[in-house]
């Protein structure tokens, strides 16, 4: 609290990036501090990619169904 108040008053660049900054990155390195941001982005990525792989197989199978029967197969 001291640091913040001695921020405000007398670093304004260092007050306006702490108040700036992302909570949800903050605890993704405090629970795991020793992966890189690029780990970190690539298992976002991983993780988002493969819902939207689980969307597609759940939605997807009606369409490919739809065209199999409209070509007589």
């Amino acid at each position: 609290m001291s640091g913040t108040l001695f921020n405000i008053l007398f670093n304004l660049n260092k007050f306006i990036a702490f108040e700036t900054r992302d909570p949800f990155l903050v605890r993704q390195e405090r629970e795991d501090p020793h992966l890189t941001e690029w780990d970190r982005f690539a298992r976002a990525e991983y993780v988002r990619l493969a819902m939207e792989e689980e969307g597609e197989e759940a939605g997807g199978a009606g369409v490919w169904e739809d065209s199999l029967s409209e070509t007589g197969f």
